[in-house]
């Protein structure tokens, strides 16, 4: 992609940056109403089958994960026009979600900013080393980072790391900052109260198996999402000062292309690359803007069948040499080229 200014395309995208009350509140209503029907159909499901049981679970994930790209848009504040509303949404959604609001919005603003920034990364983003790192590693490190990339722990271990435990206390970005501990604290606190109010209303079993599968699906969609949105084979990765914004999305974020009822129950987080691009576009304008600027057009397009794929390929380290992700067996074969050579000396 030629280098294009920021004056030339911001004109493009800032008409769709006004949100509509109506439309959102809406959002939320067409969200919220479903999860908790979703919730207690599973909850009167437990007296009749379990899998049953599991699989409205499941859809009532879905909802959450929708819920949670409401909660997204607030922290952006995109999703209302005034600021106390997006605060508020983000707060009371972070608490059914399991992410603190004020915790979670800093670090994520730190990933928009830093996007594909080689010299900038490990806030808001899923680590990824270069290749030149991975060899120079010691083995310890290597074994701790291919466990951190391996798609069993990423998406199966990672919900309850992520969601379950980590988001729990203020550490990492920002921990220093009052705000950033209040919010953790003050999530929790809620959370207790309707963990509390989940017991005394429907039973332990109903926390357990209903309230807790939930949570975790709609963990490992999330991540799953994210995951497919920024690793694949020629995601854009640059050091400073050569790094761009407009390249950064458009060339680091992917368009993944989702059946229509997937595509609104991930309140069009698929179209990843414009969101990158103008944060401040509600999820509920960005179809249009795909649909209407050609200057979006050019991000690498997946579907849902690519993004499994993504998921589960040996790519996993950034080779900046050919500007591509390489795997672990690419790694370990010119690590052993490498010993073999040294021997031969």
């Amino acid at each position: 992609m030629e280098k294009i200014q920021p004056k030339d395309w911001i004109p493009l995208i800032k008409p769709y940056t006004k949100p509509s009350v109506a439309r959102s509140l809406r959002q939320v209503a067409d969200t919220l109403l479903p999860l908790l029907a979703l919730f207690y159909l599973a909850h009167k499901a437990l007296s009749v089958s379990l899998l049953l049981a599991l699989a409205l679970d499941f859809v009532a994930a879905l909802f959450l994960v929708r819920l949670f790209i409401l909660q997204h848009d607030a922290g952006h504040g995109s999703f209302f026009p005034k600021k106390w509303m997006n605060d508020l949404l983000g707060f009371f959604a972070g608490v059914l979600t399991l992410v603190p609001y004020h915790h979670w919005q800093l670090s994520h603003a730190r990933h928009h900013a830093t996007s594909g920034n080689l010299d900038k990364r490990g806030v808001g983003d899923i680590y990824t080393m270069t290749l030149e790192e991975y060899l120079k590693a010691t083995p310890g490190e290597r074994l701790r980072y291919r466990l951190y990339r391996n798609p069993f722990v990423m998406f199966f271990l990672g919900p309850i790391y992520v969601f379950m435990l980590s988001y729990r206390l203020p550490l990492g970005y920002g921990s220093e900052k009052p705000s950033v501990r209040n919010s953790v604290a003050l999530t929790n606190l809620f959370l207790v109260l309707l963990w509390t109010g989940i017991y005394l209303g429907f039973g332990l079993k109903t926390l357990l198996l209903v309230y807790l599968p939930i949570q975790y699906f709609a963990g490992m969609v999330g991540i799953f999402l994210f995951y497919v949105q920024h690793q694949f084979e020629d995601a854009y990765w640059e050091h400073d000062p050569r790094w761009e914004h407009l390249k950064a999305a458009m060339e680091g974020s992917t368009y993944l292309k989702l059946p229509r009822v997937l595509q609104w129950l991930t309140g069009n987080i698929g179209f990843h690359h414009i969101h990158h691009l103008a944060p401040k576009i509600p999820n509920y304008l960005l179809p249009e803007v795909q649909e209407k600027v050609d200057l979006v057009k050019v991000a690498p397009t997946v579907t849902l069948k690519d993004a499994f794929r993504i998921a589960f390929a040996d790519m996993h380290l950034h080779d900046e040499k050919r500007r591509k992700l390489v795997g672990f067996k690419e790694a370990h074969r010119l690590l052993r080229e490498g010993s073999a050579a040294h021997e031969g000396v």
